[in-house]
């Protein structure tokens, strides 16, 4: 709907909401059009027709746009004639009212193991200091795994600026890159204790060097079990990382090293990669190294420096949690295939 041309309608007869003030008995409560896009001004049609546009995939409406701002949601209205006019904040309010966020994203992943439940279930047992339905002994021990690959070393061109008075740390965009390693780390999930190393390449040798590393050093040495949580990567995978492994720490025919692995897709079990957020946050950001021998010496030191002050994660997530999340998935893909049918 465009605006009619100025003089050709009466004073007070035409709204720039798409509402007609002469169709008073189509909109009983509005016989007049309030000034501007005030509040309350514009009829629940055109309110639900702008919050079903900003409902869809801009793809699925033709629109070559991934996401929607208000300014892309106002100019479809526009183009589409919902309104003659309207401003960005009133679109914003109507959103606002439902939570209703287009702009927003958030990613997702569906499990797809089929032995889900049972493998994250032995996970969180262990967080919880149990094991086959028994709590843990106070010589075991549990340990969360995990490869951090391609950390780099940017050498920026320009030396980087401390903060200063309404100033923030200034760091040069253009950098000379200074290679990549990768860094292996393990973390003892009840004595808040970490373990690790810097290796050119990810791959088997390279992990077992973190776990003799581990392994070799009390109390893991002498203790009793020693479980590790790992995920699915190519460095330990499978039933042949458990049989090396397993294999390799025995003691009278006893293994004490378990491998335990977190089922497929679902590193957020796995405790070292709250470890490795918090590197990233603290010693890799922003990247100004002048080379890889640099980037070793951080990492490394601020693991004794971490050590000073942390504790044991609290972790929240429980069996009684994954009980409750198999459920509403169980429900949604059931309501999923009846919609199908």
């Amino acid at each position: 709907m465009n605006r009619s041309a100025p003089g050709s309608t009466f004073p007070g007869r035409s709204c720039p909401n798409g509402a007609s003030g002469s169709s008073r008995n189509a909109w009983p409560a509005l016989p007049s059009c309030p000034g501007g896009d005030g509040q309350g001004s514009f009829p629940p049609r055109v309110v639900i027709e702008v919050k079903a546009l900003a409902c869809e995939l801009p793809a699925t409406l033709g629109v070559p746009l991934s996401r929607f701002s208000i300014p892309e949601i106002r100019a479809e209205v526009l183009h589409r004639g919902i309104v003659a006019q309207v401003s960005g904040s009133t679109i914003w309010r109507w959103l606002h009212e439902d939570a209703i966020r287009p702009w927003a994203h958030r990613s997702w992943l569906f499990p797809r193991d089929p032995d889900f439940e049972r493998k994250a279930g032995r996970v969180l047992d262990l967080y919880a200091r149990r094991w086959e339905g028994k709590p843990l002994h106070q010589t075991d021990f549990v340990m969360s795994a995990d490869e951090k690959t391609s950390v780099q070393a940017r050498c920026r061109c320009h030396p980087t600026l401390p903060p200063g008075a309404a100033r923030v740390m200034r760091v040069e965009h253009e950098y000379k890159r200074g290679g990549a390693l990768q860094y292996l780390a393990a973390w003892d999930v009840h004595r808040a204790k970490v373990f690790g190393r810097c290796e050119e390449h990810t791959g088997i040798v390279p992990f077992d060097r973190l776990v003799d590393q581990v392994m070799a050093r009390e109390p893991y040495a002498s203790a009793r079990r020693v479980f590790w949580v790992v995920d699915n990567g190519s460095s330990h995978r499978g039933q042949a990382s458990i049989d090396r492994l397993e294999g390799r720490y025995t003691r009278r025919g006893r293994k004490r090293l378990r491998l335990i692995h977190a089922p497929v897709h679902s590193s957020w079990l796995n405790q070292i990669e709250i470890y490795f957020s918090i590197v990233q946050r603290k010693v890799l950001t922003p990247n100004d190294f002048t080379d890889l021998d640099e980037v070793e010496q951080r990492l490394l030191a601020f693991e004794r420096r971490y050590e000073l002050a942390a504790t044991p994660f609290e972790w929240k997530f429980t069996r009684e949690d994954l009980a409750t999340l198999m459920k509403r998935l169980a429900e949604k893909e059931q309501s999923s295939l009846s919609a199908a049918a």
